[in-house]
């Protein structure tokens, strides 16, 4: 039969797939506009399995935060190629997720792909992508910030994002707080503070000082001593508020935030990046 241009544009507006796959879609479903549409989708499913053990370690990292700054989201939308990252309807695509997942604020990724993103779950609607791009394509990380207020910082191209949580609002914390956003996007601190630092990281930091310790002959009675200084160093190295700050060496992010305001700190903070 006869598929005529327009309704292979209204099939691409539609699915975002190219003219030829479309038009292809619409001969096997005999012009019927709902049944290309789920020719298109079994493409995707199919190439979802054949595709599930490549690696994914390109793609979009994006952000979004409430009108009212309260509440921020990022995500991790990953291809298999830079190429595909690079592509202004991914990047869309990717945006408009997270763009849904602040609007409803779902506890986890697996609730984040069963809502609906136009007439489909976003599961089903990142498979019927993966038949238009032709790649490997998954939701590979979500999180979820509240707060008094909620400041994001996109790194790199897409290629990181940070949301931060402050304990105050209005735009001189806010200012402050992107550029406390962009310090964890470059210095990648494991908590916001040493008291935040889970049990099992503090237990190997300490398992390391004291083997190191030993390896270097130190007195036996001394190396939980040392242990403990090395402890220590790594708060100051790796927590937020004790890093030193990378606008300004000369004092810690805890000391810039009280220059702001005596009382402002960060309350917590999500990072995603690829790889």
């Amino acid at each position: 039969m006869s598929i005529t241009a327009a309704e292979v544009k209204k099939l691409r507006d539609h699915t975002g797939a190219g003219m030829m796959d479309c038009k292809k879609a619409l001969k096997e479903a005999d012009g019927d506009f709902d049944k290309a549409i789920e020719v298109l989708r079994k493409k995707g499913q199919k190439l979802s399995a054949k595709r599930a053990d490549r690696a994914a370690k390109e793609g979009v990292v994006t952000a979004a935060v409430s009108d009212d700054n309260s509440k921020g989201v990022v995500i991790r939308l990953s291809c298999e190629t830079d190429f595909v990252a690079k592509n202004d309807d991914f990047v869309e695509f990717a945006q408009k997720i997270a763009e849904r997942a602040l609007a409803e604020f779902p506890d986890s990724t697996e609730e984040l792909l069963q809502l609906e993103l136009g007439d489909i779950a976003i599961g089903e609607k990142i498979t019927e992508q993966i038949g238009v791009i032709g790649e490997k394509i998954e939701l590979a990380d979500y999180q979820r910030l509240e707060s008094e207020q909620v400041v994001s910082y996109i790194h790199m191209g897409n290629k990181a994002g940070v949301i931060l949580g402050l304990n105050q609002s209005g735009e001189e914390a806010a200012k402050a707080g992107r550029d406390v956003a962009m310090q964890v996007a470059a210095m990648r601190p494991v908590a916001v503070s040493k008291d935040d630092v889970t049990q099992d990281i503090i237990d190997k930091e300490l398992e390391i000082g004291r083997e190191i310790a030993l390896k270097e002959g130190k007195p036996a009675n001394i190396v939980d001593k040392i242990a403990q200084g090395k402890l220590n160093k790594f708060f100051k190295e790796n927590t937020l508020l004790h890093q030193s700050f990378v606008k300004d060496s000369s004092m810690s992010v805890e000391k810039y935030l009280q220059t702001i305001s005596p009382e402002l700190t960060v309350t917590g903070f999500k990072h995603i990046e690829l790889g």
